[in-house]
């Protein structure tokens, strides 16, 4: 499923439409130019609802903060050279935004600052450049796909099977923790409270198209420095999350209320004091085999308000990008190797084991 041509937002616009994706221009630039990332540390601390105390270290006279405007921001931005950014770059940009995304308290003074209208419009270039090296960001999912195991290989499990069962189970859930928490939660968004914040089932068979993405784009990471990538197959009928339009589609179409168990945290998001809907993912199986969400269509979307309709609203919330979930008993292991990996230490980042 895909947005109508006539309808569909270019790629650049959707790019910087969400927080995600703007934080992901914003964090490749700090990647080449270290006044960018100087003047972000501190500016960002400045905009942080939570900002915390600063430990500074050496014996000598104390000094004033540096401090920034978003006039500033905006200049240091226009004058980088967005060229310089290169693919690792980008790359290590998206680990960040995917690492700062949050959905139980305010967005950090790096969103705030990148929501700026006029560090927005500044990151036009960045935009360009991101995309130009990352073609495939709203790419389709692929044949094989990998899901992890966080677990070396003589440890790891099966693949989960019996999604009907899973989805049940969520459903009762679900509907139970909204029952409770209408008895039992204040009206009022700004009350202190905090529970269940994600949109989609966690038990289920969730895929990855690329084998890095299973290991570094991971929102609310453990730390885990060991995994198993296994080779999954599926067939069947695949809705493809690509835009924001779409996820309210979907939430339109099968909807399921959580406004009172959902109401505090993702009013701490988004400011929105409204009624929620995430979609009924037990009816949405009846139509479909699987969901994937492309990684533009979680830059552009996730961590923010997508309005339903003129009562609801929605969000995308602890879904990955370039990810799979499967919602029928149509997904295998395929016949390759389970493959197992492990953290560098020189730069944390990935490697196959040594066998």
């Amino acid at each position: 499923m895909h947005e109508d041509s006539s309808q569909a937002r270019q790629p650049i616009d959707q790019l910087l439409s969400g927080p995600r994706g703007r934080r992901l221009c914003l964090d490749a630039l700090a990647q080449t130019d270290e006044r960018i990332g100087s003047a972000m540390f501190w500016f960002g601390h400045q905009l942080n609802p939570h900002p915390g105390s600063l430990v500074r270290f050496g014996d000598g006279p104390q000094m004033d903060d540096p401090s920034f405007t978003p006039s500033d921001i905006v200049a240091l931005i226009e004058s980088a050279d967005a060229t310089a950014v290169s693919t690792s770059d980008a790359r290590s940009a998206l680990q960040s935004t995917v690492d700062n995304a949050r959905y139980w308290q305010e967005p950090d003074g790096v969103d705030a600052a990148a929501a700026l209208t006029g560090v927005r419009a500044a990151l036009l270039p960045a935009a360009h450049r991101v995309l130009e090296l990352m073609p495939d960001l709203n790419a389709r999912a692929a044949a094989a796909q990998w899901s992890a195991d966080w677990n070396a290989v003589s440890d790891s499990a099966p693949i989960t099977r019996d999604p009907a069962a899973v989805l049940a189970q969520w459903t009762r859930e679900v509907r139970e923790d909204e029952e409770r928490s209408a008895r039992e939660r204040p009206a009022d968004p700004s009350a202190r409270y905090s529970g269940t914040w994600w949109s989609v089932p966690q038990r289920l068979l969730q895929t990855r198209s690329a084998r890095l993405d299973a290991l570094e784009l991971v929102e609310d990471s453990f730390g885990w420095d060991v995994a198993t990538l296994i080779p999954v197959r599926g067939a069947g009928r695949t809705l493809e999350i690509e835009s924001a339009a779409v996820w309210a589609a979907l939430c339109g179409e099968f909807p399921m209320e959580v406004t009172a168990s959902r109401r505090h945290d993702w009013f701490r998001v988004t400011g929105h004091d409204g009624r929620w809907l995430i979609p009924d993912w037990e009816r949405v199986s009846q139509r479909w085999d699987a969901v994937y969400l492309t990684t533009l269509g979680y830059l552009s979307a996730a961590t923010q308000r997508i309005d339903v309709d003129d009562e609801y609203a929605s969000v995308i919330a602890g879904w990955a990008p370039d990810s799979t979930i499967w919602l029928a008993d149509v997904a295998r292991e395929w016949s390759g190797p389970r493959e197992q990996w492990q953290r560098r230490e020189r730069d944390n980042g990935w490697e196959p084991s040594a066998t």
